[in-house]
């Protein structure tokens, strides 16, 4: 019962976090680059969604403090390291540019390919790639994650 209500809730945040997406134009690559071109004609109407965004996870981090264990876990899964070092550093650099230059991430990618966009299609694909390049590159893993 447990891994289905698991599987339930999971659903049911995606949908949510897939419609707060649409509803609030992160889908619009347009928008997105619009927002980040803070020196050429810039949109601030995102930043309602970046405070929105930092809210919501001020007081979830808040009510987790609070708690002694996840409700449909038996542990919280947090990262152990706290340094910041080069491939933090490397991977938050690429990051930002592929956003920059897409109006992309991966969570507005997966949510809009429901569009059936071909850009879309094309930035998720090599989303996917690069992902898998890199772990076969043996940079992937369990570094600095607590698994209990």
């Amino acid at each position: 019962m447990t891994a289905f209500l698991r599987l339930v809730v999971s659903l049911t945040c995606g949908l949510v976090f897939g419609f707060g997406l649409s509803l609030s134009g992160m889908l619009d690559p347009t928008r997105v680059r619009g927002f980040l071109d803070v020196f050429g004609h810039w949109d601030p109407s995102l930043a309602f969604v970046l405070a929105g965004a930092v809210a919501a996870s001020y007081v979830g981090i808040q009510m987790t403090k609070r708690m002694r264990k996840p409700i449909l876990a038996s542990s919280f899964d947090l990262p152990s390291k706290k340094q910041v070092d080069a491939r933090l550093l490397v991977g938050s650099a690429m990051f930002g540019v592929g956003w920059g230059m897409s109006g992309l991430c991966p969570g507005p990618a997966i949510a809009s390919l429901a569009l059936g966009l071909v850009p879309t299609m094309v930035f998720t694909a090599t989303m996917l790639v690069g992902m898998a390049l890199f772990a076969l590159l043996n940079f992937a893993g369990p570094k600095g994650v607590s698994n209990g």
